[in-house]
This record gives structure tokens, sequence and C-alpha cells, in this order.
């Protein structure tokens, strides 16, 4: 019997009866009433007079008419300029050790503070998410296995007398010392700056490490486990690691993985999702049998929703400042958000660029549709990412093929504009079948699109590639590994020297 296990378990269990999730709208209010104080002296707090906020009888609602919203740009260009100056008690008390570099999609030049606060808030959700562990039915001696993390490189670069990384490599240089005996691949490997070599080292001691579970971005976690396959000579990944019973998702939506995923195990998974953003850790799953993710009320986050229609939108794809602005008593299940926060990081009133949809809003459970700026709307298609993350589903069921990625643009063609998409699967398949079911499949998840179809929108043009291509041209023009991701919508001009790129392969 795993007595350790079973130890660890029963902790686990016990602490979660006692560890009672609050009330979403009593914990958001405690959370940002206990950061307005924190902060009330910093230069942010006394510009916008924290201490008469926190004097009014609702400090919610005086705090949204008070404090403008910002995106990356302007609370840069108005704040935390400052802090990469090496000035303190800007946005938060003190200054920070660490800037997060944005990984994400649209952009890799952001420098997100990270605070001594913000990475005691991330090891807290951490544990929210080993706590919920005790909800999936796991066995006793799955809490003794190794945690496979893959994640970009902890070795920080240093610039002005900062450490800089992914958030990713950044939580993974903090561990606590009693999670460092789980933690896989070691400190030494996950300090290896390339891709390339650190999934090599990886896949050399695999068959020395015994993995319960693993996390990280779908599409680098997908040519890992491949990687390992193929040096062992291995049928699946179980052959190397016979215990690894849960994948903890995170980044993008899974759905369009999972069939390419599955081809990888022996035996049915259980599949986590989370939400770590470069700005926090925002949200994880703490129960089966649901697509939503929990937010994280209770620490340090205080989040905000804007309805994401084109009353609320600039042409940049920010919000509004008088846009209608909702906390998360007010919001409703199944309506499409874009999410703002406030942290113990300084970040105020903050468009992270996704945007979410409330799938139970007495457990405060989202789910991420995309991202603001990757909508697809230059005729008035009006398609969201998650909208064409369903209709990929579909298209892999139908014609049996595993998209691993995809991108999309508007193209003009004459009067008019077409959308063309590059989707990267296992095979080419050419069949003029495929744009007619997509297209379809389209127009019946979104009524916008329908109508745009028969108007401005031409028609669309699908290209099957290999998926490698994706990740030929984010190694030459992003990186390898770590939180990138591919873009799913891109504006024309970039989208043209994609086209170019591929065309050389």
């Amino acid at each position: 019997m795993a007595i350790i296990g079973e130890i660890i378990k029963r902790v686990i269990n016990v602490n979660g009866i006692i560890s009672k999730a609050p009330l979403p709208a009593d914990a958001q209010r405690e959370v940002l009433i206990d950061m307005l104080e924190k902060a009330k002296y910093t230069a942010f707090g006394r510009k916008y007079d924290f201490i008469a906020i926190l004097a009014e009888t609702d400090p919610i609602k005086a705090f949204q008419r008070t404090v403008p919203i910002y995106d990356y740009d302007n609370i840069y260009a108005e704040w935390w300029h400052y802090l990469d100056e090496g000035h303190e008690n800007i946005t938060w008390p003190g200054g920070q050790r660490y800037f997060a570099l944005s990984s994400g999609t649209t952009s890799n030049s952001k420098a997100i503070p990270v605070t001594d606060d913000m990475l005691d808030a991330i090891k807290k959700a951490g544990i929210q998410q080993i706590l919920s562990l005790k909800n999936f039915g796991l066995p006793a001696d799955f809490f003794e296995k190794n945690i496979m993390m893959l994640g970009s490189s902890t070795q920080l670069k240093e610039r002005n007398g900062f450490l800089e990384g992914e958030i990713s490599g950044i939580s993974a240089s903090n561990l606590p010392l009693w999670f460092r005996k789980f933690y896989k691949p070691g400190r030494k490997i996950a300090a290896s700056k390339g891709w390339d070599e650190r999934v090599s080292r990886i896949a050399k001691a695999a068959r020395k490490w015994d993995i319960g579970s693993m996390t990280g971005i779908p599409s680098w976690s997908e040519l890992l486990l491949k990687e390992i396959i193929r040096y062992h000579k291995a049928d699946t990944i179980h052959d190397i690691w016979p215990n690894l019973q849960v994948y903890s998702t995170g980044g993008v939506a899974f759905g369009p993985y999972r069939k390419s995923f599955e081809k990888l195990f022996a035996r049915p998974m259980t599949y986590i999702d989370t939400y770590l953003a470069s700005e926090g850790y925002l949200a994880t799953q703490k129960r089966p049998d649901t697509n939503g993710m929990a937010l994280i009320v209770d620490n340090g986050i205080f989040f905000e929703f804007v309805p994401f229609i084109e009353a609320n939108m600039d042409e940049e794809g920010r919000v509004r400042q008088d846009a209608e602005v909702l906390t998360l008593e007010d919001v409703e299940e199944g309506v499409e958000y874009v999410l703002l926060i406030s942290t113990v990081a300084g970040a105020w009133r903050y468009m992270i660029g996704d945007t979410v949809i409330l799938t139970d809003k007495e457990q405060a459970e989202i789910m991420i549709s995309g991202r603001t700026k990757h909508f697809l709307n230059v005729v008035g298609e009006q398609l969201s990412v998650h909208q064409m993350n369903n209709a990929i589903q579909k298209l892999q069921e139908q014609f049996d093929l595993q998209i691993a990625e995809f991108t999309v643009a508007s193209i003009r063609r004459g009067e008019k504009y077409i959308n063309k998409w590059y989707l990267g699967a296992d095979k080419i398949y050419t069949s003029p079948q495929i744009t007619e079911f997509f297209d379809a499949e389209l127009q019946a998840t979104n009524k916008n699109y329908k109508v745009a179809r028969h108007q401005a929108l031409d028609g669309i043009e699908v290209n099957i590639i290999p998926v490698s291509y994706f990740h030929s041209w984010s190694e030459q023009y992003k990186k390898l590994g770590g939180q990138t991701k591919i873009p799913r919508v891109m504006k024309e001009e970039e989208f043209e020297e994609f086209e170019k790129y591929i065309s050389t392969l």
C-alpha cells in the first residue's frame, strides 16, 4: 500500500473540507479592499486617491468611477516604465526582482512586473489546484509520483538589475523546497536555454522518472511526448511513464488537440485546464465533468468583465473608457466578456487581452473564448476563437484529421474579401468537401458570419499543410517551446509574411 501517498491524499481531503470555497462576490470585495489598502501610498494610489475610495460606502463602484481602464501600452507609458528604470512604490508597494516577458500571440515585447506578492499568490493558487485533486478520484499512489512541468527556461536573463523570463520559468525557479523533489525535469535541465536542447535532454532522461502528471501548453507538450516516444522506440508514452494519469493544459483551448493527444496514450487520461498568464494565476479546473475553470477569487486578483460587443471596443481592439463594466456579481452565464484584472503585481483595471465566457456563475467558472485582437471581424464575420475551435473539432471528426494548429486572415480579392485559412494537420487532404463542410460549420455556429458570407465575404479558402510548418515559422519569427502560442488570427501583412515563409519549406 502506498502509505505516504495515502497520507497525502487524506491531508488533501481534510484540507478540502476545512478550506471550503468562499462566496465569489464576497471574496472579490475583500481582495479589492485589501489591495487598495496596501497600495494607497504608492504613486498610483495617491494619484487616484485610494484612501477616499476606501472611505466610500461602495468602494467597488468608487474604484470603477475613479480609476481608468488600461492596456499594456497605456500602463507602461504612464507607470511601469518607472519600474523598468529602477523606481519603486509606483503601482505596488516596494519594487520587484522579476519581469515576466509576454509570450502570447499579440506581442513579444511586453515586460510584466512580477512582485513577491504575486509569486506568493501563484504558489497559493497552485496549492488550490492540488487540493482540488481530491475531486478527481485519483488513487493514493498518484500523490507520490513526479510532476513534469514543461515550461520555459529557468535560466533567466539579467537586465538593468532585474531578472527576465517567461512566467513559467520564473515560477519554476521559485518552487517551494518541499515541491522540488516531485518536480521534473529538474533544475539543471529546466535551465537549458534552447527548446531543442531541453527536449533532447528530457527525452534521454525520461525512463529514469516515474511521472504521474504533466503540465504545459498542448502544442509543445505534444511535441515533447512524440520525441520521447521516438527516442525510446515506444508505441505510447505509457510505455515510458506507465503511471502517467493527469495532463494539466493551459494557454490555449485543448479541444483541437485532444484527438492527436489520445493517440499518444495507452489508456484514458484525466485532463485539467488551467489559466496561468504572465500577469498571474487566474483560474484552474477544480472538478471533473466540466469545461469550466474556477476563477481564483480570493488570492490577489480582482476581476471585472466588459461585454464583448462593438459598442464597448475601439478600432484597435481596446476597451473604451465609457464601456459597461461588470463585477462577478453582475455577469451572466453564456455571455462573452473582455477580462479586466487588478493584481498584487500593480496591474490596475488591466485588459489582459483574453475574452471569457462564464459557464457557472455560482462556482465562478469560466472558459477562455479567444483574444480581443484575435477576433475575425473585417467584414462583419464576428468570429471568435472559441467558435473557430468548435468548427475545427467538427472538421477533425468528419474527415478523420488531427489539426494541431491553424491561423486565418481576411484577404481582399477585388471588391470583396475572402477568409484564408491554413490548417496544420497530420496528413494532407485536398478535397473541396473540406472547404464546403468547414464553411457550413462556421455559418451554423455564427449568424453574423452567415450574413457576411452572403454579402462582403466572397468565400473561404482552406489550405492544409504539415503542422511542422507552423513550428518552423514559430522558431524563425518567435521561438520554440515555453508558453509561445501560434496566433489564430493574423493581420493581412503578417499573414503574407507567413505565406511567403511556408512557401520556402
